[in-house]
């Protein structure tokens, strides 16, 4: 009988101690595909997303329609490539702990985030993390993207819909789990959980957890 706890991660500065999406510019622009002012444009979300002030379906938006016809099979070699160049070096040493401690507890673990599943399957599975609940991009009978996102888009509330998905194919239960993460922008998550930990919190994030007595750590 599967366990009714688990522990999900958010991934940008959670189990990574940056955010992923400049680090993939930077891959781009190592490799011919992006220039200086698509780094500056992605800090500027970046900045807005960390201020809680970003149109997310906006951003996601335009960042699909880039890929629109691009083998979906280009993109998961590519993150590959990224992930092992651009991100594991940033990969934080207490985030593996925590993982081997919930693991050691027989619980169910995922990483939860806004990211593409591209983007967050290479690291889970440097982590041993089975589960990864993330945005997901539509592909065609071809198997090219179609340059729109799924939705919900796993941000904010969509969030709860997409882990609630998998609470229900495993068989735990949403509301008894773990959800570790950096930002104001999962506080529906957070407040939708039994244990909320806030790691590397923002401003806002960190208001928040001390006024509803939540654990904060320093990954």
């Amino acid at each position: 009988m599967s366990t009714l706890r688990a522990a999900l991660f958010d991934m940008d500065r959670t189990l990574v101690r940056k955010e992923t999406a400049s680090l993939y510019v930077r891959y781009q622009r190592t490799i011919g595909e992006a220039r200086r002012r698509d780094l500056l444009r992605v800090l500027w979300w970046v900045g807005q997303y960390t201020l809680g002030v970003v149109d997310a379906s906006e951003v996601a938006a335009l960042a699909a329609k880039q890929l629109a016809g691009t083998p979906e099979l280009v993109l998961a070699a590519r993150c590959d490539d990224w992930f092992r160049r651009f991100v594991e070096p940033h990969v934080c040493d207490l985030g593996r702990r925590a993982v081997e401690r919930h693991r050691a507890r027989g619980e169910h673990l995922a990483i939860v985030t806004g990211a593409s599943p591209y983007a967050a399957r290479p690291l889970a599975r440097r982590l041993g993390i089975p589960h990864v609940v993330a945005s997901e991009l539509e592909v065609d009978q071809e198997g090219r993207f179609t340059g729109r996102f799924e939705d919900p888009l796993c941000y904010g509330a969509g969030k709860i819909v997409r882990a609630r998905r998998l609470a229900e194919k495993l068989g735990f239960v949403l509301e008894d789990s773990t959800f570790y993460s950096d930002s104001y922008t999962d506080l529906p998550l957070l407040e939708h959980v039994r244990e909320a930990v806030v790691v590397n919190p923002d401003l806002r994030l960190a208001r928040e957890a001390r006024r509803r007595g939540w654990r904060v750590e320093t990954w």
